[in-house]
């Protein structure tokens, strides 16, 4: 993975754009010598939804919404 300083990125930027897309290859910013930021390539592929993650792996036995006819301990 190729670093680069913020100051020279900031001077290429446009160029350094054109190089990751067309290499595919991540390039890493930094500013005072620590990583600040990652320059990837687009794929255009959005992370999967968490909804119906566990779709048919989770099973559900009576009634989840309606209260318990028990006494809270805490309320003694």
């Amino acid at each position: 993975m190729q670093t680069i300083k913020a100051s020279e990125f900031k001077a290429k930027c446009l160029a350094l754009m054109d190089e990751v897309a067309r290499t595919g290859k991540t390039m890493v910013v930094t500013k005072n010598g620590k990583p600040v930021a990652e320059l990837r390539a687009y794929t255009g592929k959005r992370p999967k939804s968490p909804v119906g993650l566990h779709k048919g792996l989770i099973r559900i036995d009576g009634d989840i919404v309606s209260p318990l006819d028990l006494e809270w301990e805490a309320l003694r």
